[in-house]
């Protein structure tokens, strides 16, 4: 079973509306897959996300979170800017490419933060928007997801939010709101990578 199959089970045996806690790394990726699941849960949105760089990016970013959840009247909840944290646990990565053992570690980094938030706040299911980026890897984040619904004991929505169009969905709905798309995943090895082509 796929996981887009997974996540359509899951919708379909649901008994009554349940609660979730959606990690989101941006308004843009968060857009259609709010679309996707309002008609189902009770949606709170966790903008957690210490890995986007510099701090100015990181706030527009939050920012146009913000914008967009207010407009939908959705619920949110604005993590720390753990910035050391989140170096902490690439370390040993840095120098990575994207779509590496880098990019894993930060799944994993915001997706535990995420299910201790989910399991503190008694919410039903938690998961993320990573997925409707087709630089993400879905295998690993649903994956990363699945062992903390064991560690944790909430629920991991599994999905992967790019099938069904999402990530074209994505692109309408940010033309539509007038939302800001940035041009990398945030982080500052990201950049680096970045920097250095478009100097060859």
């Amino acid at each position: 079973m796929n996981f887009d199959e997974k996540l359509c089970e899951t919708i379909k045996n649901l008994e009554g509306r349940k609660t979730l806690l959606l990690h989101s790394c941006c308004a843009p990726c968060s857009s259609s897959v709010l679309e996707r699941l309002k008609d189902y849960f009770d949606i709170t949105v966790f903008y957690y996300n210490p890995n986007i760089a510099p701090f100015d990016e990181y706030n527009r970013r939050l920012e146009e979170q913000i914008t967009l959840l207010k407009k939908l009247n959705i619920c949110y909840i604005i993590g720390e800017y753990e910035k050391q944290d989140f170096f902490s646990a690439i370390k040993g990565y840095e120098n990575f490419p994207e779509g590496s053992e880098r990019c894993k570690n930060c799944y994993e980094f915001r997706l535990k933060r995420t299910a201790i938030l989910a399991k503190q706040k008694n919410f039903d299911f938690f998961t993320t928007t990573l997925s409707v980026s087709p630089h993400k890897n879905a295998k690993w984040i649903n994956e990363i997801g699945l062992n903390f619904e064991k560690e944790f004991g909430v629920k991991f929505l599994v999905a992967d939010f790019k099938k069904k169009n999402g990530y074209l969905r994505s692109l309408q709905l940010s033309k539509e709101y007038g939302l800001y798309r940035q041009e990398y995943c945030g982080c500052k090895p990201r950049v680096k990578e970045l920097n250095e082509k478009n100097k060859n």
